[in-house]
């Protein structure tokens, strides 16, 4: 029975300790690059994963009850939700166009000033709401650019870490006079690592800024959606005091 060779997982070790000053520099730049990497996935994707929770449960509320006062109270224990303080905003600047005007003594002064209040409340409320989803979006995707640099460049410095190695090797060829494979392997060896190294880095990054990029164009999606049934029903709930 022929013996199977058994794995030295301390040779990858050997290598980075005993790799060149620059193929060192590369590599730990690498691996901060992924260690950063990792970090935002994880929060990235607990952060995402409770804002869908919480949106599609205020959406639930809000619709079912009907209530806007209800669903303010309820949207304020909603940390993770963007749709609930996308409706906040909205919501208060609602409120505001909606309180008469106390200082109109006058009934048919005040019927008036509630009829040409009726369009510019729609207006107010509608700016509000896109500068709420701007805001919801600039943090939504916050930390993404980092993941996509993280996969564009970490495979090219993983390749600047092996040119630089082969180099390296190959001026040792040089000097040595010897081109014998026990010569060459170690420094061949030692540059693939930094390759191996970048597309170890990249990879996760590109895969979960795709993941993480369709997930806020979800949210995103609702945003605006929410956005325009609210402007809706604001609109009916404006013509009918109108009309009152």
């Amino acid at each position: 029975m022929i013996p199977m060779p058994i794995s030295n997982h301390s040779d990858i070790v050997q290598l980075v300790l005993h790799s060149g000053p620059m193929v060192r520099f590369v590599l730990f730049l690498l691996l901060f690059f992924s260690i950063a990497s990792w970090a935002i996935i994880f929060n990235k994707y607990r952060f995402i994963k409770k804002a869908g929770k919480e949106s599609a449960f205020f959406l639930d509320l809000l619709w079912n009850s009907g209530n806007l006062s209800d669903a303010f109270a309820a949207s304020k224990k909603l940390r993770y939700s963007p749709v609930s303080r996308v409706f906040r905003v909205a919501y208060i600047e609602f409120r505001k166009a909606s309180i008469p005007n106390s200082h109109s003594s006058d009934e048919k002064d005040e019927h008036k000033s509630q009829q040409n209040r009726n369009p510019a409340a729609v207006d107010n409320v509608q700016r509000a709401l896109r500068s709420a989803i701007n805001i919801e979006l600039t943090g939504l995707n916050k930390t993404l650019p980092f993941l996509a640099t993280t996969g564009n460049t970490a495979p090219f410095i993983g390749l600047f870490g092996t040119v630089w190695g082969i180099m390296n090797a190959f001026q040792g060829i040089g000097l040595r006079g010897s081109a014998s494979l026990a010569v060459v392997a170690p420094g061949i060896s030692e540059a693939l690592v930094a390759t191996a190294a970048g597309l170890a880095a990249a990879i996760p990054a590109v895969v979960a800024y795709n993941y993480f990029a369709n997930k806020v164009r979800v949210l995103e999606s609702e945003m605006h959606n929410f956005s325009a049934d609210f402007v809706n029903l604001i609109q009916r709930n404006l013509t009918t005091q109108k009309g009152a």
